[in-house]
């Protein structure tokens, strides 16, 4: 296990080369002290520079200045170049790795090349001042360009550190975005599941309670509507269930959580398996048979010539016209007059639900606040449809949902969760 040691803030690594270098510095002004030109007094330039030395990191172009300044009082006084003034070349190496901005490495390059020229002229010895230059010369420019390649490599690593970052970012938001849109779908499956069959359910009890001494026989064939519908909703619950658990198929296959993938409630992935068939169009006369045995005098034309179409398209249509005739059943009330139009318009399928309001009252008034509207606008939007709903003014209410007919083959289209 790594243990990550740091001193204020700094790491500890960092802290303890950085206190080696300058006490190297140091130790290079102290060892000359008794020869060197200037004594003592060069001796404390050689120290200043090596205190500046510690904060290179944090302040890069503060202690380049700051050393630069400390190297023209040596040059003012005439003592030349001296061993502790590899502090030049240290500050030079750390304004170009850690400056914000390159343009501070730039300048302290020039004014190291005015140093080198400086240098030179005060050598002693047999040696041309112009030989030393350009030796102080080729020494600071590879300090230069060591400095500039660091920093080049340290710039890259930090910008794949920062795009590693912002992936992983973006992979928990879409990981996020993927949650929050199955749990929507689930929740969309689970009310259209359970709504429409608890609707029915509620109307059916209610009317055997105020029947059952009345009239004994209707009692008993509403109870059997609600036990029929019941086991319906519980075998459709089992289903909902089963896909939901199910291991992805195509998991393996890179196409986990594409559209019509194995697993979706009601999607292409579920038709393999008998018990997972997908609800479509074909069934809408049963759907209606269930609401009239409930209670609606339903009526059903489909108008035009079908076209193909995707099966999520389908199962968007069979959810519409369930929706509709739940809220019929539930605020129209029993005896209220419903008609289901869907009518296939070319490039269009609109699906159509009036109801003519004049049910019976329901004997408890449903709650409103329910998310059926919601589930539609949702199913619908997938498609780019279009979805109307409310009163009308003969009395009754009126869905009306419009879904465009996709222009490409049906199994390229994208199904309705």
């Amino acid at each position: 296990m790594t243990v990550n040691r740091a001193i204020l803030g700094h790491p500890l690594r960092g802290v303890a080369f950085d206190a080696f270098v300058s006490a190297t510095v140091a130790l290079l002004g102290l060892a000359g002290m008794a020869n060197q030109p200037g004594g003592g007094r060069a001796t404390l330039v050689g120290t200043a520079m090596a205190v500046a030395l510690l904060f290179r990191r944090a302040h890069p172009s503060a202690v380049a200045a700051v050393v630069a300044a400390l190297a023209m009082v040596q040059v003012v006084a005439g003592w030349g170049p001296l061993p502790f003034d590899i502090a030049v070349l240290i500050a030079l190496y750390s304004v170009i790795k850690y400056a914000d901005r390159l343009r501070d490495g730039v300048l302290a390059g020039i004014g190291a090349a005015v140093g080198v020229v400086l240098a030179g002229l005060q050598t002693s010895g047999a040696i041309a001042w112009w030989a030393a230059a350009i030796y102080y010369g080729l020494v600071t420019g590879a300090v230069w360009l060591v400095g500039l390649n660091v920093r080049t490599r340290r710039l890259y690593v930090f910008s794949l550190e920062e795009r590693a970052a912002t992936l992983e970012r973006e992979r928990e938001a879409e990981a996020r975005a993927a949650v929050a849109e199955e749990r929507t779908r689930i929740a969309r499956e689970l009310h259209d599941v359970v709504a429409h069959s608890m609707a029915v359910m509620i109307v059916q009890a209610d009317g055997a309670r105020f029947t059952l001494d009345r009239d004994p026989e209707t009692a008993r064939q509403a109870v059997k509507v609600v036990a029929d519908t019941g086991r319906q909703a519980l075998e459709e619950m089992r289903r909902l269930v089963g896909v939901l658990r199910e291991p992805d198929a195509q998991a393996g296959s890179g196409a986990a959580g594409a559209p019509g993938a194995a697993g979706a409630p009601g999607e292409a992935g579920a038709t393999a398996d008998p018990a997972h068939r997908r609800l479509a169009l074909a069934e809408l006369p049963a759907l209606l048979d269930r609401f009239h045995a409930a209670g609606l005098r339903t009526r059903h034309a489909v108008t035009g010539e079908p076209a193909p179409m995707p099966p999520g398209l389908e199962l968007t249509v069979y959810r519409v016209v369930q929706e509709g005739l739940t809220n019929a059943l539930k605020h129209a009330g029993v005896g209220a007059d419903v008609e289901v139009t869907v009518a296939h318009a070319g490039d269009a399928v609109v699906v159509r639900v009036v109801d003519d309001g004049r049910g019976r009252p329901p004997v408890s008034p449903a709650p409103s606040g329910g998310h059926g509207l919601v589930g539609m606008r949702e199913r619908v939007g997938v498609y780019d449809g279009s979805l109307t709903a409310g009163p009308r003014l003969a009395g009754g209410w009126q869905v009306e949902a419009r879904l465009p007919l996709p222009s490409t083959s049906p199994t390229t289209e994208v199904t309705a969760a």
